[in-house]
């Protein structure tokens, strides 16, 4: 009914769904768009990203008024191509229905958001439904060949018609054959469409060379073939820019320690930040973070322990708590891992782990990402980890 109602939608949107990644996946959609001569826009977590319109935003994916609205909006004032977050939450509760998808992204599954979904198979079936009902018929599924759902995805994308495009080491069509480390990106050699291309992606982490290749395919699978440039495309993956609250470097000691806001909450999450920034660590990789209240409760021992197993240095803090006890929250990450450190307080944990930096260091502040306020009971405290951080290593310069 919201979309008949409103019944205006850019010309070319695209989704991308999985547990992380969206938000940077939809951005580096827009951000190759924009090289490529379009006028684009994002929308998802952190809100609607386009020309001239930049609304914040409170949900992954918005009720269905709410979406179709935007919708027109954004068409009414010229954007033709739009990147969007899909959400199990939005895709389980039917708010992306009636949205004319062209390509549909899928990046990775772990645990996350079994306070609703209850198992991971039901998780995993809520995201599904991208690519079995609300992707056009005739659209193209963008997939992630390395990870387990691969095979699943691929043949319930079979059965529909829909088109394929894979991506990562094990895929067909956009191909990582080799990946090595820079000091503040990495050198990766691909096979796009079975043409061979080097690039110099200016982001740290390999899951943003994921995120990267799942937006490429994106746009090339977005194309209807009237102005297929994907070799164009390639070339613009060197210009991209990381996301704010995505592996986001905030600030960097006289010492030359390195600190980075990420919005990792879950333990896949966690895992992938520490792994990914240990071999940019020259000395010792410490982190500050937290679990958020009234949320599934089985993940915060899971995050405590790849802490205390992936970091040299690891402070366990305050997230969002809502309606629990903070200091309740801390202990179940904690557990039995001793030598993970309880400093309740985010600011309080968060000047205690820049104090602590070394030269070679890395820190990353890890949870709450481009968030820009705290949920403490039932009220909400302005508070930034980005800009906490940048205040305390100014009063130390």
């Amino acid at each position: 009914m919201a979309a008949r109602f409103y019944d205006r939608q850019p010309k070319v949107i695209v989704a991308a769904t999985g547990s992380n990644g969206k938000t940077s996946t939809v951005n580096f959609c827009r951000q190759l768009w924009q090289k490529m001569g379009h006028t684009a826009a994002s929308l998802g977590t952190i809100g609607i990203d386009a020309p001239n319109l930049n609304h914040a935003g409170n949900m992954t994916t918005p009720d269905p008024v709410t979406l179709h609205a935007e919708l027109a909006e954004l068409e009414s004032c010229g954007i033709s191509h739009l990147a969007m977050e899909a959400s199990s939450h939005g895709l389980d509760q039917y708010r992306l229905d009636g949205v004319r998808l062209n390509a549909a992204g899928f990046t990775n599954l772990s645990r996350d958001h079994l306070d609703y979904h209850k198992t991971m198979e039901r998780y995993l079936d809520a995201k599904m439904r991208l690519f079995t009902d609300v992707l056009k018929p005739d659209g193209t599924a963008v997939l992630n060949a390395d990870v387990p759902e691969f095979k699943k995805l691929k043949t319930a994308c079979l059965a529909r018609g829909v088109n394929i495009l894979s991506y990562g080491y094990k895929a067909d069509d956009i191909k990582i054959l080799k990946r090595d480390i820079l000091p503040e990106g990495q050198e990766l050699t691909l096979k796009v469409l079975g043409e061979e291309f080097d690039v110099t992606l200016p982001l740290v982490g390999e899951f943003q060379a994921y995120n990267a290749l799942c937006a490429l395919g994106l746009v090339i699978g977005s194309d209807a073939g009237e102005n297929l440039r994907p070799y164009e495309a390639v070339t613009y993956l060197e210009a991209l820019n990381g996301v704010r609250g995505r592996m986001q470097r905030v600030g960097m000691l006289k010492n030359g320690a390195a600190i980075y806001v990420d919005y990792a909450h879950t333990p896949d999450g966690l895992q992938t930040v520490l792994t990914s920034l240990r071999p940019h660590t020259q000395n010792k990789l410490h982190v500050v973070f937290g679990c958020g209240g009234d949320r599934d409760r089985g993940k915060r021992p899971m995050m405590g322990k790849i802490a205390a197993e992936l970091s040299d240095v690891a402070i366990v803090t305050d997230d969002n708590p809502r309606s629990e006890e903070p200091s309740d929250i801390r202990a179940e990450i904690i557990e039995d891992n001793n030598s993970l450190i309880d400093i309740g307080g985010r600011q309080k944990a968060i000047e205690a782990a820049i104090a602590g930096l070394e030269k070679g260091d890395i820190l990353v502040i890890a949870g709450k990402g481009h968030e820009q306020g705290q949920i403490i009971g039932n009220k909400i405290h302005p508070f930034d980890d980005a800009e906490v951080a940048k205040t305390i290593i100014g009063e130390m310069e």
